[in-house]
């Protein structure tokens, strides 16, 4: 009797053994928050000044990266090499228009693989650069009602309007077509609007109840998600409910503390600013080399940023929480990343397009399902383009082989462990606004390496066929003595083998610097 009970359950155990086997574990839903033009004022960053409760809660649930670079400082090759894996020279995208299509038109991206392993896969905002939306990478592609294509133009005061209704007038007169694609006129005028509005006035409030909605849906389908929410603040214009500019008190805002350009700099290295300067309240902004803004419009800039941050961060919030009323939360990963950094008056200059640390060091957080680090930071040197691969592995997914960067799941459970020896950006000057007339609109590209204790760039011409010629110009900073990079040593004769060693490091590549 007693053999016979216990081959009984034994049986039983065994066959429940086989079926829990056969039982696949569930897979995680993906929650993917591009950030424009966000810069590492948070307050999980070590920023007391920033109100960001919500994106520092997210960051309690997962690993703080505080050495991400983006690949290239602006919007559309940064996020094309993100959102593919692949950087900037592989993918031969350096500007705005450049669509990576026309390059690569076989490439799979991040979203589109997860589309391809059996997500239902949804993106809403800016997530791609805004005028390539790439449809081919999602399940489906919404549109928010009532609002552009490419809202950065949105005035709700009364006056801004008026404005733009006279400015698209003239337009019209002189037969200049300012319509977007889905048919809006986008006009900009000012450079700030603070408005005394709910949050869905403007698109991010109203894309993210959109999300909510769509959220609610996905909830219920038989398949993971992968739910991309892309936010336009804090790009200029910086419009931002009322309410979010009274957390702050403008006379108490900090401003940047190295007001001048790096000394020994090549001239054309700093971008000039246009992007800025093309509002009509800022048409005074001046050249890097000039004398800085007056402090009252320092401070009404760096209180417009402050103001947009904590709108998005009010947003990400509410997806959060939209997740947890759900049950969505615990097999859930949020990714919050920035585009690239911004330049708030450091080196006496304004907004993005440089290969300086202020330019190219973005904020990157990781969190929730499956990352078992939680509330910590990470020094190491990660990249953009290792999201792609992580996102892969931390989903359980094959992780493609063209991909060029590397996994940071090791990070997620070992943030303090020994990782890349370096990241690698770049820029093209001369493509973006105006240079120097002594340059005669010549085009030059900088490839930069960011090591533990230095940053060095190497200048080249670059031609319009898009060739690399002549080395004409070095940049070191030694970030142990110069955090700020103020001061170009790259031709100082007691640093001519440290040039050598970073130059060799630089030439080698990113494969060269990968973790062991």
């Amino acid at each position: 009797m007693k053999n016979l009970l216990y081959l009984l359950v034994t049986t039983l155990l065994a066959i429940l053994y086989s079926c829990s086997s056969d039982v696949k574990p569930q897979r995680p839903n993906i929650l993917f928050i591009p950030v424009d033009d966000l810069r590492p004022d948070l307050g999980c960053y070590g920023d007391d000044f920033a109100v960001t409760p919500n994106i520092d809660k997210v960051a309690e649930q997962g690993v703080t990266f505080t050495r991400t670079y983006c690949q290239q400082a602006v919007c559309n090759p940064s996020r094309a090499s993100l959102l593919t894996g692949l950087r900037p020279d592989t993918l031969r995208v350096w500007d705005l228009r450049t669509e990576f299509r026309n390059k690569l038109p076989d490439v799979v991206t991040l979203p589109q693989y997860f589309k391809e392993n059996g997500y239902y896969v949804y993106g809403i905002g800016k997530i791609f650069h805004n005028i390539y939306p790439d449809t081919i990478s999602w399940t489906e592609k919404p549109h928010v009602a009532g609002f552009p294509f490419d809202p950065d133009a949105v005035y709700l005061n009364e006056n801004n309007i008026a404005r733009q209704e006279e400015k698209k007038k003239i337009y019209i007169e002189k037969g200049i077509d300012r319509i977007d694609q889905l048919g809006y006129w986008y006009i900009k005028t000012v450079a700030i609007e603070n408005a005394d509005v709910d949050d869905d006035a403007y698109f991010d409030g109203a894309q993210t109840t959109a999300a909510l909605k769509k959220m609610e849906e996905l909830a219920k389908k038989d398949q993971p998600f992968f739910m991309a929410v892309g936010y336009y603040r804090p790009h200029l214009p910086f419009n931002a409910p009322k309410k979010y500019w009274d957390l702050y008190d403008r006379a108490f805002i900090p401003l940047a503390e190295n007001k001048s350009i790096p000394e020994n700099m090549p001239e054309y290295a700093m971008n000039r600013g246009n992007e800025l300067r093309s509002y009509e309240d800022m048409r005074d902004l001046p050249l890097p080399e000039g004398v800085p803004f007056k402090t009252e419009k320092q401070r009404l800039l760096k209180h417009g940023y402050y103001a947009s941050v904590s709108y998005i961060d009010a947003q990400i919030g509410r997806l959060v929480d939209g997740l947890k009323k759900l049950g969505l939360y615990e097999n859930t990963i949020i990714v919050i990343w920035g585009d690239h950094g911004w330049k708030l008056g450091e080196h006496n200059a304004w907004c993005k397009q440089t290969n300086y640390e202020i330019d190219t060091r973005v904020p990157m957080i990781i969190a929730g399902a499956n990352v078992s680090a939680k509330g910590l930071q990470s020094e190491a040197l990660t990249e953009f383009v290792d999201i792609y691969p992580t996102l892969c592995e931390i989903a359980n997914l094959e992780i493609p082989e063209h991909l060029q960067g590397s996994s940071v799941v090791p990070l997620l459970q070992n943030p303090h462990q020994q990782w890349k020896t370096a990241a690698f950006s770049q820029f093209l000057q001369g493509r973006f606004g105006r240079m120097h007339a002594n340059h005669e609109g010549k085009q030059y590209m900088g490839y930069t390496i960011r090591t533990d204790r230095y940053r060095y760039v190497e200048w080249y011409e670059w031609d319009k066929s898009n060739t690399k010629g002549a080395l004409t110009d070095r940049e070191l900073y030694d970030h142990q003595d110069d955090p700020g990079e103020n001061i170009n040593i790259a031709d100082f004769e007691e640093n001519a083998q440290i040039v050598a060693s970073l130059s060799d490091q630089l030439n080698k590549g990113w494969r060269d610097a990968l973790p062991d």
